[in-house]
Formats: C-alpha cells, sequence, structure tokens
C-alpha cells in the first residue's frame, strides 16, 4: 500500500478543501472548508451555479445590503457543503463567521440558522456535519451549548493546550489543532529553517493533546490541521483524524514505505499525565503566557475574516454582473 492507505488504517482521513474534484479522487472520510478555501473555490467557473444560487438566496432577505450578504454567505456555505456530502461518506465542517468570534449568543444564533439551511435540503446536521467555530472562551462556550442542543462542533484556530482542556471539558465534538502554523511561529521566533519531524513544535503540541485526551477518558477527537510537509503528517500517524491539503494527499498517494504509528490511545492511558481545570481566568491567563498561540490565535480569526469579506465582495460583483 501507498503511505497514504496505510495511514488510512489508523487514522482517519480528511481533506482540507473545496474542490470537489480533489475530493472525489483522495476518497477522504470526511472534508473541510473554511472562508479561505471557499473563497479560491468560488473563483473557479465549474462552481459558480453554487455562487449564483446562494447569491439569489440572499436576495430574498430584506434589511439591508448587510443582512443579505450574510445570508448569501451562509447559503454559499451550505450549498458547497451539500455538494461535499455527496462524495464523502462522512461529515462535512461548515465554518461559522470568523467575525463572531467573542459573539457567544451570535456564535449560536449563526449556528442555528446554518442547520435549518441544512435541512431545507434534506440533510441532517446532526450526523453529516461539524460546525467550526475558533477556540476563543466565547466560542468554547457557544460549542458547548450547540452540543447540548445536538449541534455538533469542530473548534478550529486551535494553538494551545489550555484551549484544548477547555474544548474537552466543554464536551465539544472535535477540535483541529493547527500544526504548520505552529510551526511557522516558532520557526520565525527562533530564526530556524525547520525543525526534525519528532521535535516539532506543533507535532509535539498535537502529541500532547491527543496523549491527555486518551488518559483521562475524553472522548473530544483530535483532527490535526494545517500541515506544512508530510513528515509532521507521519509523525503523527494514529491520531484520531488529520485534515489534510490535496497536495499533500497526492504526495502520500504517490510515496511508498511503511508508515509505523506514532500515536496510540491504548499507550496514552498508561501514561503518568495529571488531570488539570480551566476557569475563564485561568484559561485567559494561560492563553496570554503562550505568545505563539495568543498571536497565531488572533491572526488567524484577522485571516479567516479578512477573507470572508473577500468572498462577500466577490459575490457582490458576481451578482452585478448577472
Amino acid at each position: 500500500m501507498n503511505k497514504l492507505d496505510q495511514l488510512k488504517t489508523m487514522t482517519t482521513v480528511v481533506a482540507d478543501t473545496g474542490d470537489f474534484e480533489a475530493i472525489a479522487e483522495y476518497k477522504p472520510q470526511d472534508a473541510t472548508t473554511n472562508p479561505s478555501l471557499l473563497y479560491k473555490a468560488a473563483q473557479m467557473r465549474q462552481y459558480r451555479q453554487l455562487v449564483e444560487d446562494a447569491i439569489a438566496f440572499g436576495k430574498t432577505y430584506g434589511g439591508g445590503s448587510d443582512e443579505q450578504a450574510r445570508w448569501t454567505m451562509d447559503k454559499l456555505a451550505v450549498n458547497f457543503g451539500a455538494e461535499i456530502l455527496k462524495i464523502v461518506p462522512g461529515r462535512v465542517s461548515t465554518e461559522i463567521d470568523a467575525r463572531l468570534s467573542f459573539d457567544t449568543e451570535g456564535t449560536i444564533a449563526r449556528a442555528e440558522g446554518l442547520v435549518r439551511l441544512y435541512q431545507d435540503l434534506g440533510i441532517n446536521p446532526a450526523t453529516q456535519v461539524l460546525f467550526k467555530i475558533a477556540s476563543t472562551w466565547e466560542g468554547i462556550r457557544a460549542a458547548e451549548l450547540l452540543e447540548r442542543r445536538g449541534i455538533h462542533c469542530n473548534l478550529t484556530l486551535l494553538f494551545s493546550f489550555p484551549q484544548a482542556v477547555a474544548c474537552a471539558e466543554a464536551g465539544v465534538t472535535l477540535i483541529s489543532p493547527f500544526v504548520g502554523r505552529i510551526l511557522d511561529w516558532y520557526k520565525h521566533a527562533e530564526n530556524l529553517p525547520g525543525y526534525p519531524a519528532d521535535v516539532d513544535p506543533g507535532v509535539r503540541s498535537v502529541a500532547q493533546i491527543f496523549n491527555y485526551y486518551k488518559r483521562h477518558g475524553y472522548e473530544t477527537v483530535v483532527m490535526g490541521a494545517s500541515f506544512r510537509n508530510l513528515d509532521e503528517i507521519l509523525e503523527l500517524a494514529g491520531c484520531d483524524y488529520l485534515t489534510i491539503a490535496p497536495a499533500l494527499l497526492a504526495e502520500l498517494a504517490e510515496s511508498d514505505g511503511d508508515v509505523p504509528r506514532r500515536l496510540s490511545a491504548e499507550a496514552a492511558r498508561s501514561m503518568d499525565i495529571s488531570l488539570v481545570h480551566f476557569d475563564e481566568k485561568a484559561f485567559r491567563w494561560g492563553l496570554n503566557e503562550d505568545a505563539m498561540a495568543t498571536e497565531k490565535l488572533a491572526e488567524g480569526i484577522r485571516l479567516f475574516a479578512a477573507d470572508t469579506v473577500k468572498l462577500e465582495t466577490l459575490t457582490r460583483e458576481i451578482a452585478q454582473s448577472c
């Protein structure tokens, strides 16, 4: 078997893309999207109909251009999600507007609106969709309440142990630690060209979280994300899920050689790892003390928000040309 097929025997592989053709080619279990990926996909001619349908839907709402833009964005995300679900047997992760990252009630309301849009297409969000929310304190609280209502969440932009612990305590379905973005920060901060995979800071962060969850019996799924190279992926073989961009999926599919398991729930259960707790004050202090996590969380929210604005601008331009 090639390395991709071997990896699939121990880890659920998820496609990190909005490109349906790439998803179909590599046959992942699930797929994830975000505003950056949707912005790229929305510019592709083959997906123009999905964009135009979302624009037409947004125009049915009054309340001014902002209200129409909000519904256009949500419908566009659901249109892409629905098409992806025709290809993958599992779930699709749909991002909630990053501009709501510090708004618990706003996040809940937006998720509920997305649920209704999926239901209108005959899709059951409880079994087929995860809603992506930034791992801020407010986002985690929103996810906790949504999970109680049967609306399952993927907590994204996760860079630190306090974020991971708070997510597990909140009972969220899945977290997405960003391996490559952690590596980026340390390379820049320490002026290094890179790290061997076994001491890669992003890899070590995910391994710590995985082992902690398994040692203490948390059911929250750990899905490593945002990879920069194959070595990072292979060093996390055995992690619950890994979401991988098409270019790296292609490299895995074209590579031969053994893929040994690196992470094991059974091994983690025997580790000496203390149980910890983060209330709001401890969470905010722990995040503050981690310069990398503080900076990358803020940067990630800004970038996703900026791409959402670019996507809104693109849909307005398309609407004017129709």
